[in-house]
């Protein structure tokens, strides 16, 4: 898990769409937070394990087959994954903005995740996240602990993800270039 190297990845980025948004000076927590909160949802969404009134409660883990603009047919990524790295990316920001992306707190999210077993169903966990303000170091590191253990119920590995979200981060990059 290689969590110095995500934050400054999201730094980059970060910084890069506060200058060329103009945004410099501007308190963008509240923006971070609400996004995080918004991404978390889309990713239960995709989850659907919380859908007891429906009987399709399986996660969205591939996209259906998607017509490129050649008319050729590809199949698409995982719903649920992206969701999920998109959560990252805001968590990482959040981190970046607050100063939590230094060597101790790093350490401390490995160490206490290693050393303490989430045993929250997924649920719980989403539900937990969503309503975390992390304002506090210590909530953050708790914020970002449930977040690897939510990451693991849903069935990824930490180099999954991390491939993820450097393919994301491009993805982000380029949607700069492009005028998002």
């Amino acid at each position: 898990m290689n969590l110095q190297k995500m934050f400054e990845m999201q730094k980059v980025l970060d910084d890069r769409i506060i200058k060329e948004k103009g945004l410099e000076g501007q308190d963008l927590l509240p923006n971070l937070i609400l996004a995080l909160q918004v991404e978390l949802a889309e990713c239960a969404n995709e989850w659907r394990g919380f859908k007891h009134w429906s009987n399709d409660r399986e996660p969205r883990t591939k996209h259906p087959l998607e017509v490129s603009p050649n008319g050729a047919f590809r199949r698409g990524g995982n719903p649920l994954l992206e969701e999920y790295v998109d959560c990252l990316h805001f968590i990482l920001s959040i981190g970046n903005r607050l100063g939590w992306n230094d060597t101790d707190t790093i350490n401390d999210i490995s160490s206490k995740y290693l050393s303490v077993r989430i045993t929250f169903n997924v649920t719980w966990l989403f539900s937990s996240l969503i309503s975390t303000i992390a304002f506090t170091r210590e909530n953050y590191i708790n914020l970002f602990i449930n977040f690897i253990a939510l990451g693991e119920r849903l069935g990824f590995k930490w180099k999954q993800i991390e491939a993820a979200y450097m393919d994301k981060n491009a993805v982000n990059h380029q949607r700069q270039q492009e005028g998002y």
